[in-house]
C-alpha cells in the first residue's frame, strides 16, 4: 500500500542484513515502526544501525504499520510509485565483473591465456553465485549456513565476479565490513595473478601446469 500522511523523520534500531528488515523509531519517540529493505528507495545503499531515514507509514496486511517510501538523510525523495529499476540496471559491481570477464575472453582470443582460464573463471563464478543464493535463502530461512571461509575460497579461485553479481542483485554479504575487507583482497589477488599471467614467468607457469593445453587458440 502507498504511505499515508506526512514524511516522518526516524533512526535505524535494529537491522538484520541477511533477512533483509529492521526496525526505525522516530526522532520524537513512539512506536518502532517495521521496515524492509524494498521499502528503500535508494537499493545501491544497505541501511545500518544508526542511519537517520526519512519514511511515510502504511498498514499491511493484517493491520500491520510499517515503512514505506524510505529514504536516507540527505538523499532527495521520489514520487510514490515511481520505478526505481532503471537507475540500478548499470551498476558498478556488475560492470566490474563483466568487464574483467570480457578482459580475459580477449585474452584467450589473443592467445594470452589458455581457454583453461576462462573456463575456471566462469565456472567458479556460476558456483560462487549458486551458493550464495543458498546462502541467502538459508538465512531467511534459518537453516545452515555456508561458511564465509569457504565463500572466501571459491572467490580466491576464480569465483569473485559471480560473488560480486550475487552481492548486488541478492543483496547479501554486500555490508559486512570485515566480510567485504577479505572479499576485496581475494579480488586483488586475483587481479594481481591475472597479469602476472600475461608475464613470461606466469606464461611458464602455465604451460608446465597445463602442457600443451597452455598455448591452444580459443576455440570458435
Amino acid at each position: 500500500m502507498a504511505g499515508q500522511g506526512k514524511r516522518i523523520k526516524g533512526k535505524v534500531v535494529t537491522w538484520n542484513d541477511d533477512k533483509g528488515f529492521g526496525f526505525v523509531e522516530p526522532m520524537t519517540g513512539g512506536k518502532q515502526v517495521f521496515v524492509h529493505i524494498k521499502a528503500f528507495q535508494n537499493r545501491q545503499r544497505r541501511p545500518g544501525v544508526g542511519d537517520t531515514v526519512t519514511y511515510r507509514v502504511s498498514t499491511g496486511k493484517g493491520g500491520r504499520t510499517r515503512a514505506v517510501d524510505a529514504v536516507y538523510a540527505g538523499e532527495r525523495a521520489i514520487g510514490a510509485g515511481t520505478s526505481k529499476r532503471g537507475s540500478s540496471a548499470k551498476s558498478p559491481p556488475i560492470v566490474i565483473a563483466l568487464v574483467f570477464l570480457a578482459f580475459v575472453a580477449l585474452s584467450v582470443v589473443a592467445g594470452k591465456l589458455p581457454p583453461a582460464i576462462l573456463l575456471t573463471y566462469v565456472v567458479f563464478s556460476l558456483l560462487t553465485y549458486l551458493l550464495y543464493y543458498l546462502d541467502k535463502s538459508a538465512a531467511r530461512q534459518g537453516r545452515w549456513r555456508t561458511k564465509e571461509s569457504s565463500l572466501h575460497l571459491l572467490a580466491l579461485a576464480g569465483g569473485w565476479p559471480g560473488a560480486l553479481v550475487a552481492q548486488k542483485t541478492l543483496r547479501h554479504k554486500s555490508r559486512k565490513q570485515p566480510f567485504r575487507f577479505i572479499f576485496w583482497l581475494t579480488v586483488l589477488a586475483n587481479i594481481g595473478a591475472l597479469v602476472w599471467f600475461h608475464s613470461a614467468d606466469g606464461a611458464a607457469f602455465l604451460h608446465e601446469m597445463l602442457g600443451d593445453n597452455a598455448r591452444l587458440p580459443f576455440p570458435y
